[in-house]
């Protein structure tokens, strides 16, 4: 793809000649440190009003987290759909949908710079007026990328490693704990695979699910203590009386096709790293089965 320099650009908009990208507000007035609500949304509405303010930030911070500099003006910025809207779709004319889509992936991944990255990306793709995704020689183009792939990475793990059990009621619930936000990423993918049946994915680490009610996919919240919960007792959900056996039929399944033989521990650890153990039924204990007492006294006794 060619690149037009300053020198080159076209002076007017004429048929057949190439219209300008709009160039990027310098930020000339003294940096500050913004809050906002911890969203993405939120996080949109930052950078449109650090434009609309031509005041870069020292820092981005949610608000509960948020630690003031000694210099830096400190301004809350309270969230703003239609401008968060607005930004989002602006950034379309500055990079490509693959390229804004990594930013959102950038934030799911709650790196500790988050903000300040996708503040950073943003702003090099305003100011370039071109597609900066390969431009692997800046070190915060390939910050995000090795964000968005370690994201990617958690994601198909999540929709592989996921384990369903179910309750009297019917309902297929699962608790997981991934690395990083994956739920947002993971919901079509369980909304297509189990359209038949009613289920409840509950992110423990971050107090937040996925219920599907046969009709459509919905974000559900828990109360503080719903972080106790446990594999098997998310709501105090009894769980269906043959849910053990169904547990117990799969570790014998699985014991079967296993060729103790063909092991390779090193290959099995990097398919199958043991933090996702937890979730598979065929790495639990396994249950101790009980067998009838046989009577040991003689005929004549």
């Amino acid at each position: 793809m060619s690149q037009l320099t300053p020198l080159h650009r076209p002076s007017s908009t004429a048929v057949g000649s190439v219209a300008p990208r709009p160039a990027a507000p310098t930020l000339h007035n003294p940096p500050a440190d913004y809050t906002y609500d911890g969203s993405f949304e939120g996080l949109l509405t930052v950078l449109f009003r650090i434009y609309d303010r031509r005041s870069a930030p020292n820092s981005i911070q949610p608000t509960e987290a948020a630690q003031g500099g000694l210099f830096a003006q400190a301004i809350a910025i309270d969230t703003d759909d239609t401008l968060a809207t607005r930004t989002w779709d602006g950034l379309l004319r500055f990079m490509p949908e693959p390229a804004r889509a990594r930013l959102y992936h950038v934030f799911l991944s709650e790196d500790a710079e988050r903000e300040l990255l996708i503040f950073r990306y943003a702003d090099m793709a305003m100011r370039a007026g071109r597609d900066i995704s390969e431009n692997y020689a800046d070190a915060t183009v390939r910050r995000c990328q090795r964000l968005a792939q370690q994201l990617f990475r958690e994601k198909h793990r999540m929709e592989a490693f996921v384990r369903f059990e179910k309750a009297q009621d019917g309902l297929f619930h699962a608790t997981i704990e991934p690395d990083f936000d994956v739920l947002p990423l993971i919901a079509s993918h369980f909304t297509k695979r189990y359209a038949d049946q009613r289920w409840l994915i509950f992110d423990k680490r971050r107090h937040y699910g996925l219920y599907y009610d046969l009709t459509r996919t919905d974000v559900v919240t828990f109360e503080a203590n719903g972080a106790t919960l446990r594999r098997g007792e998310l709501s105090a959900t009894v769980l269906d009386e043959r849910e053990p056996l169904f547990k117990i039929l799969w570790q014998a399944y699985f014991d079967h096709v296993n060729i103790p033989e063909r092991k390779n521990l090193k290959l099995h650890y990097r398919h199958i790293p043991r933090r996702y153990w937890k979730y598979l039924s065929e790495k639990q204990p396994r249950e101790r089965r009980f067998e009838p007492i046989k009577n040991k006294r003689g005929p004549n006794q």
